[in-house]
């Protein structure tokens, strides 16, 4: 599987740095993943609902360790690039 695009959305908020959609094999998009700054960096968070007991469940998510980390480099290095542009 491959990712073809994705696009960021910038947000200058405390740990809230942006959204992004990212669409695979030209065929399959996945929107409102949030590029998070955490105590240790930069991560991704998957785009989840809140449930009624107040917790969160990921709306979709990669189901193995690889694709997790392949999506995150992605995404950061897309959110970094467009950091650049608005510098």
């Amino acid at each position: 599987m491959e990712i073809t695009e994705i696009r960021v959305t910038l947000r200058d908020e405390e740990r809230l740095k942006g959204f992004a959609n990212v669409t695979f094999d030209n065929a399959f998009v996945v929107r409102g993943m949030k590029i998070i700054q955490g105590n240790n960096g930069y991560f991704v968070a998957m785009p989840s609902r809140k449930r009624s007991n107040g917790t969160h469940q990921d709306v979709a998510h990669p189901v193995n360790s690889d694709m997790r980390c392949m999506i995150e480099e992605k995404v950061l290095e897309a959110y970094e690039n467009e950091l650049k542009t608005h510098s």
